[in-house]
């Protein structure tokens, strides 16, 4: 076996009878190279790993110390049901580009949605790019990703919150209102504890998610803590039941509400309203959406809505309209001084965030309090970024 390695050339006899031998024991020694290894008077050939072997290693080594528990889980299932059982035979360096695209046919044969596919080649190619990290591969097959259409982003109207907001009183009240006011998280909602909340300036502070699988507290997602500015009716309905400690949303035994007791209750709740599918991220992207509606910031949004990326917030850029009109309109204006016709009146669009007079959940406020409770009004209630 005759190999060249950084313009040095090396000869060596191969231990193994066949061209695929010879192969690999010249991957073999140009591993052992590369890692500054002396390759003379080796005994015992090291044998490249099957993927199935190095993705077993590349979880407990890599993705266990690395990812969260929720993401642990879901790599799982992806290795074991999808990417192993297609590449888990094959050596690494065998893995080509014919491969991935016939990994590939066989996903979207099955039904699977390209999103899914995607994750999927996402993953493949982490660990690939693991092994070449470690020296277990020198060249990665390219990967494409298939093309993925926008997602869809469902919201309720001004409208539709308030119908939802009528039907329900009490701690479900509370905590469907602070969804719409603050874009938290499920699992945020459900970590949120009263030391989170600052009184004095009227913020809250994301710091934790409730994992499911784990019973417990986690980071947020992407690990960022935010600060969000509480509107005058989510601070007023806390701040009637105020604690020092413990959870904001919690049932009897002072626990945050499991996930399947939080998709029923709302499921009940929004039928009451007339409402159909809706669930509590729909009430994360209600509150982006109206506040792209009220011409915030894209900038604002992302922070506020804990995106790592801004490419995720921009699916709300669209439902601010006035930005696209008033450019547009230039070309009326223009027009007009050129003789070509009358310029247009720009009318100024003006969106409003709409709020209800607050529900009293708390029984000892006085009887004027409770008297005027069941008032109805509608507001501007300004958000600061």
């Amino acid at each position: 076996m005759d190999f060249q390695f950084n313009l040095m050339r090396h000869r060596k006899r191969s231990p193994l009878n066949s061209r695929d031998g010879a192969g690999n024991y010249e991957a073999v020694l140009r591993q052992r190279l590369a890692r500054g290894q002396p390759i003379d008077d080796i005994k015992d050939v090291e044998k490249e790993p099957t993927f199935k072997q190095f993705s077993r290693r590349w979880f407990d080594e890599y993705v266990i110390p690395n990812n969260k528990h929720s993401e642990q889980k879901t790599k799982e299932y992806a290795l074991e049901n999808h990417i192993v059982p297609f590449f888990g035979r094959m050596l690494l360096s065998k893995i080509t580009a014919q491969h991935v695209e016939k990994f590939k046919s066989i996903q979207v044969a099955k039904g699977l949605k390209n999103k899914t596919i995607n994750n999927h080649l996402t993953m493949l190619s982490k660990c690939l790019s693991t092994a070449q990290d470690w020296n277990e591969l020198e060249n990665i097959p390219k990967i494409k990703w298939l093309k993925c259409p926008p997602p869809e982003t469902h919201f309720l109207t001004h409208e539709d919150s308030d119908r939802l907001l009528d039907q329900t009183t009490g701690i479900w009240y509370e905590m469907i209102l602070t969804a719409l006011r603050t874009g938290l998280r499920r699992g945020e909602l459900r970590a949120l504890q009263w030391e989170d909340i600052n009184w004095n300036n009227g913020t809250l502070t994301v710091r934790h998610s409730w994992c499911e699988s784990q019973k417990g507290l986690v980071s947020p997602k992407s690990n960022k803590v935010r600060h969000i500015p509480l509107d005058t009716d989510v601070y007023t309905v806390l701040y009637q039941r105020r604690k020092k400690l413990g959870f904001v949303f919690a049932n009897a035994n002072d626990n945050p509400f499991d996930a399947m007791t939080m998709y029923h209750t709302l499921k009940r709740i929004s039928r009451k309203a007339g409402l159909k599918n809706v669930y509590w991220h729909m009430l994360r992207h209600t509150f982006a959406s109206h506040l792209a509606m009220a011409n915030a910031p894209v900038t604002a949004i992302q922070t506020l809505m804990g995106h790592s990326d801004i490419t995720t917030t921009m699916r709300y850029a669209h439902l601010g309209p006035s930005t696209l009109r008033s450019t547009v309109d230039l070309l009326s204006r223009n027009n007009a001084t050129q003789g070509f016709g009358q310029q247009s009146v720009n009318h100024k669009h003006t969106a409003t965030f709409p709020s209800r007079t607050l529900r009293n959940t708390n029984p000892e406020l006085d009887s004027n309090s409770k008297a005027n409770a069941g008032t109805r009004s509608r507001k501007t209630t300004q958000f600061m970024p």
